[in-house]
């Protein structure tokens, strides 16, 4: 097993940069795995734009690798994207974990940019197809039906030879998509056991288009508190989840103690996945730092115990 523990923000709780960084230096110094940005572009809440900071915490940290999860691909040229993807993994030496998603139909984004969310599903398969080819060709031509390219090219590469392309999403059209393009997938708001349908789908479709995934790249996200749930943070919480995405947030958080939590990992594990973006609840960065605090000190150490670092690197 490979299973390493990484941690997400959607907004920016933080009173300003100095804790933000602050939040970053002890998950650089704990022993978090990755740390993710959720992509939003518009919003009423104070929330980073996930490319920007990505490239800030290139500067910042030496160990920690990153990621957005999941940039709507629909909503960026692909050109751009691709430049800003290996221009941040030249500059962290190969530290950055991309991921690629169509976007919610329920974000803002849509209505507030006038995108038809019916042509997410087109438009993300060409950007990904674009993407790849300028990471490892070096004159792209391309004639989609909302892209076309002439002699199209980036320089540098990517340091890393075959950079990740992490999809999200767990419909048809998603399991396919991985399939086709993906190096790994990232679960968003899915249970243990749709994640677990999901997983043997893109195994089977990989392995009808002549392609295989590591064992090691499905990867599974959840929020976490050490609490109880009766504290109002977490209703608060809930309540934001089930309007933004229009699911049940009972099953889906972790409320607790450490021992909640690493149930809560042991599920995912057990239906195929190894790769974990957690997410602290919290009403301001004090509380967020809080809760990753305990992490670190409660459940990292029991993660390595359970899947010790010696059974990985064999």
């Amino acid at each position: 097993m490979t299973v390493a523990v990484g941690l997400g923000l959607m907004e920016f709780p933080f009173a300003g940069a100095g804790d933000y960084w602050r939040w970053v230096d002890l998950c650089e110094a704990g022993g978090v795995d990755s740390l993710w940005q959720t992509d939003r572009l518009v919003s009423r809440q104070p929330i980073l734009e996930c490319m920007a900071a990505m490239a800030a915490l290139a500067g910042r940290t030496r160990r920690l690798r990153f990621g957005m999860n999941v940039v709507s691909l629909a909503l960026r040229d692909p050109v751009l994207l691709a430049k800003q993807c290996a221009t941040i993994d030249v500059l962290s030496e190969g530290r950055l974990l991309p991921a690629f998603g169509i976007g919610s139909p329920l974000g803002p984004e849509w209505q507030a940019l006038d995108i038809n969310t019916k042509t997410r599903g087109r438009r993300t398969d060409e950007a990904l197809e674009i993407i790849a080819r300028l990471w490892r060709e070096d004159s792209v031509d391309f004639d989609g039906r909302h892209y076309r390219l002439r002699a199209a090219s980036i320089s540098p590469k990517p340091v890393q030879p075959d950079l990740p392309m992490w999809i999200g999403g767990s419909s048809e059209a998603a399991i396919r998509r991985t399939a086709r393009y993906g190096t790994g997938w990232q679960s968003g708001t899915e249970l243990p056991d749709v994640v677990a349908k999901v997983v043997a789908a893109i195994k089977q479709a990989a392995a009808e288009a002549g392609r295989t995934i590591d064992e090691d790249h499905y990867g599974a996200a959840f929020p976490f508190y050490f609490g109880s749930r009766s504290d109002p943070v977490v209703a608060t919480a809930m309540a934001a989840y089930g309007k933004r995405t229009g699911r049940d947030p009972s099953g889906y958080f972790a409320i607790g103690d450490e021992a909640v939590i690493l149930d809560r990992i042991a599920e995912y594990v057990a239906v195929g996945v190894e790769k974990f973006i957690l997410r602290p609840v919290g009403p301001d960065g004090e509380a967020i730092i809080a809760q990753t605090a305990k992490l670190i000190d409660k459940v990292l150490p029991q993660v390595e115990a359970r899947w010790p670092r010696k059974a990985r690197a064999a």
